[in-house]
């Protein structure tokens, strides 16, 4: 009996580690939920699934989801995707398509300026729902809105109304407006919906600007910024993003061309000169550490440009029927006369007054004396 319990002690270290394996397996370990877990964007972040598409015979927005659009909507912040220029010109979408575009757009920017970037933060200040349009303020709209107190009136002793503040509205010149419109009326919709139709000029899933910025450029674009590495073809506002605020700049020129260097880093680091021309990277050179220099030239990305054709085109198919003309009433251009050599003719011009020799001087005649 002595000896049994003397084994047994001797055994137990080699058989506990099994019996408490063992004790541990009978337990059911439950098995990860993969279907629950949200799909994740490219940024890392879960993306919602896509929004249903508004049936065509939707009908007209109701008064209580208007309510809730409203409420949804006004005071957030968002990311934009697209240039809005500053004052009365804003951005209108339909059907997925923005207007103004192209030189229109341009024009535009390059007179009051932008006031919102793609990848800027973006204020919705007031959401207002029209018959066949939403419209936006975005970052107060392009005037200030009156306060309660401008909407109120005093009769005075006579009756004469008495104005409690200014009766004109002051422009607002940092913001813009965004209209949203639908072919015969706004629809019943979700804000998930609305969400979808306002991604191509604004994105509601961003978390920080320069995530709603990589969203806007091409994917060869967007691989070199994440990389801080700066391609041939690309614009300033690229460079911003992909390498930060140039520490030095240089103006030079070159013949007739101007350009503009931007200089990032100082030896014994690498060492490289961005030149651009108007607002376009034409040449990169690196000085490395040891002393070799790389240039290069040739473009590396491509961006759109707007056709000035097919804008000219759009300008004319847009262009009203009773825009005003100089032709007569019934006048094809095609019978207007043109001339051989396509240049316009010039009338002739009238023969000075000259006066006639003899004879007296009329009302307004030079009479010249002689001594």
């Amino acid at each position: 009996m002595e000896r049994f319990r003397v084994a047994s002690l001797l055994l137990l270290p080699v058989f506990l580690p099994a019996i408490l394996v063992s004790g541990q397996s009978t337990t059911p370990t439950p098995a990860p939920d993969h279907t629950s877990a949200p799909v994740s964007s490219a940024h890392g972040q879960p993306s919602p699934p896509p929004a249903p598409p508004i049936p065509a015979n939707a009908p007209r927005m109701s008064k209580q989801t208007r309510f809730e659009i409203i409420r949804d909507f006004e005071t957030q912040i968002v990311y934009a995707r697209a240039f809005f220029p500053m004052g009365a010109k804003g951005i209108k979408l339909k059907d997925g398509v923005t207007s103004p575009t192209g030189p229109e757009l341009q024009q535009a920017l390059a007179l009051w300026g932008p006031a919102v970037r793609p990848g800027d933060p973006a204020h919705l200040s007031y959401v207002e729902i029209k018959d066949n349009h939403i419209h936006f303020d975005i970052n107060g709209g392009p005037v200030h809105r009156k306060k309660w107190y401008n909407h109120i009136q005093i009769e005075g002793a006579n009756g004469t109304p008495v104005q409690m503040g200014p009766n004109e509205t002051p422009p607002n010149p940092h913001g813009t407006y965004l209209d949203v419109y639908f072919d015969k009326y706004v629809p019943e919709m979700s804000a998930r919906q609305l969400r979808a139709l306002l991604f191509p000029v604004l994105d509601f899933n961003a978390r920080n600007k320069e995530e709603a910025y990589l969203d806007t450029v091409p994917p060869q674009v967007k691989e070199a910024i994440q990389a801080h590495h700066v391609l041939v073809g690309m614009n300033s506002e690229m460079v911003l993003h992909a390498k930060g605020k140039a520490p030095k700049k240089v103006r030079e020129r070159d013949g007739e061309t101007e350009y503009e260097e931007w200089i990032y880093g100082e030896p014994p680091q690498d060492v490289d000169f961005v030149r651009i021309v108007g607002d376009e990277v034409v040449r990169v050179e690196t000085m490395k550490v040891g002393g070799q220099k790389i240039v290069r030239t040739e473009k590396e990305v491509i961006l759109e440009k707007p056709d000035k054709d097919t804008e000219a085109k759009k300008e004319q198919e847009d262009r009203p029927a009773n825009a005003p003309s100089l032709r007569r009433p019934g006048e094809d251009s095609e019978d207007v006369p043109k001339p051989a050599d396509g240049a316009s003719p010039v009338p002739p011009s009238a023969p000075p007054q000259m006066p006639q020799p003899g004879g007296d001087p009329g009302p307004g005649d030079m009479v010249v004396g002689h001594k």
